[in-house]
């Protein structure tokens, strides 16, 4: 029974430690986005990719940044 408990153990601490290394390099690989009152932006619609339209912009609008807020939350105008 000890052997069980054992293997379970080791197993938990690999996955611990892969979970642990993966956000790690996970984290590295993000850029950093600041946006800036006026700046003109696009907005990508990831709701696209369950209908798997070739021709179709995943991709709409030009709006204008308005308000900046925490947390990288922003306002928008078209």
């Amino acid at each position: 029974m000890n052997e069980v408990d054992e293997l379970r153990f080791n197993a938990y601490e690999n996955a611990k430690l892969y979970k642990e290394r993966t956000k790690k390099w996970h984290d590295q690989h993000i850029q950093k986005r600041e946006f800036h009152e006026g700046q003109k932006v696009l907005i990508y619609n990831s709701r696209l990719h369950l209908f798997m339209a070739k021709l179709r912009s995943q991709w709409y609008g030009l709006f204008v940044v308005e308000k900046v807020f925490l947390y990288g939350t922003l306002e928008l105008r078209k």
